[in-house]
């Protein structure tokens, strides 16, 4: 049976067709590259420009802060390497990220630390969100940077970052925070929240895969991550991919001005799907769900594998996830449920729903459905 029910959005959107049409022009007439001197080169330039501009103007920055990379585990490197490696010059070999962080962060992270910097992985509490209290007590004159995802992807938990932020820069550390997953469902600020960096993905929010954004702070200065030319000011080489950053642009406006009406749809599908589910015997919803952006829920079913029960579900015609799609080759239990104090056994028979603003109730009612029927049928009842 092929797949139908898509219940997989924190992994990837699927592309809006209105999006990919703004791409096609760049991909034909408009095809120089943005960085060639001639009137070819500029118009791919200009197109670039105002893509910046809309971005910058969405999040409450400037133009000269925002930069374009090939997508948020790039953002994620740059940030953590390049932020890292700026503090360190000035004396600050000490990072602290947060224990539920995606991989790319956390990779970047062990990177560093065999390169002697020290890592502090902050813990979280049962519902997954990082305390004040947490974070206070590893602060020191030599933390140079710390990093806090904005919503987590495997569980949905949003994250205080204001108040994370404020309590970093008091101690004169630099602050991150990953919103590849936030963005999409509510709307950044990065005045508001004070962060120095801060990334986004364009594929979760309905644009096309491979590009993303770095927001790096006026007066903020990091290390260069990917060497080759002079692109992006100097910061980033490498040919900017013009059709997908005019395509991340429009995507996350027209994210922005359906937010409202989208947020309403996909959590009402969501507290459908968790109603359903809610009458199975041994099910428990992992994390905070009422603090959480609107598409995601994570469920254990007690007594039940999850990979046997994401293939039997895949058979069936859903698609669902135990995790980051990052690290879905991974055999090792979900280091955020683990780090929420759940045990291996939790971990291995939880999976991960996300819901998007295409899904409809009869999806969702019968996507329910197969997967309590899955679950008694693996349960052998």
């Amino acid at each position: 049976m092929s797949a139908k029910l898509y219940f997989d959005h924190a992994a990837t959107t699927p592309m809006d067709e209105e999006i990919a049409k703004k791409m096609l022009p760049y991909l034909t007439a408009d095809y120089g590259n943005a960085d060639s001197p001639h009137s070819i080169g500029r118009a791919a330039m200009t197109a670039v420009d105002r893509a910046r501009d809309r971005v910058a103007a969405l999040l409450n920055a400037k133009p000269s802060e925002i930069y374009f990379t090939s997508g948020g585990t790039e953002s994620d490197n740059w940030a953590i390497f390049g932020g890292a490696y700026a503090q360190k010059k000035k004396g600050r070999n000490k990072i602290i990220v947060s224990s539920i962080e995606h991989h790319a962060v956390l990779s970047a992270a062990e990177r560093l630390q065999a390169q002697g910097v020290e890592v502090v992985y902050l813990p979280v509490n049962e519902g997954g969100r990082v305390e004040i209290n947490a974070l206070k007590k590893e602060l020191s004159d030599d933390v140079g940077l710390v990093a806090v995802m904005a919503a987590n992807n495997e569980t949905g938990v949003l994250q205080p970052i204001e108040d994370l932020c404020a309590l970093a820069k008091q101690n004169g550390a630099l602050f991150f925070t990953d919103a590849v997953q936030y963005a999409p469902y509510e709307r950044v600020d990065v005045k508001a929240w004070n962060v120095d960096m801060l990334s986004l993905s364009s594929h979760k929010f309905y644009g096309p895969k491979g590009c993303g954004v770095l927001y790096v702070k006026e007066g903020v200065r990091i290390e260069k991550f990917v060497a080759g030319g002079e692109q992006e000011r100097g910061m980033r080489g490498g040919t900017l991919n013009v059709p997908a950053v005019v395509a991340l642009a429009a995507a996350y406006e027209k994210a922005c001005a359906t937010m409202e009406e989208n947020n309403g749809k996909i959590r009402s599908l969501r507290d459908t799907f968790v109603k359903e589910l809610s009458v199975l015997e041994g099910v428990t919803f992992n994390g905070d769900v009422k603090n959480s952006i609107p598409s995601v829920v994570n469920v254990r079913f007690s007594g039940v594998d999850n990979a046997t029960l994401l293939y039997k579900l895949d058979l069936n015609g859903v698609c669902a996830a135990a995790g980051s799609a990052c690290a879905s080759a991974s055999v090792k239990p979900s280091h955020v449920l683990t780090a929420m104090g759940l045990s291996e056994q939790e971990t291995r028979s939880s999976l991960r729903f996300s819901f998007g603003k295409n899904n409809t109730e009869e999806e969702i009612l019968l996507g329910a459905k197969i997967c309590m029927q899955a679950v008694k049928e693996l349960r052998g009842k």
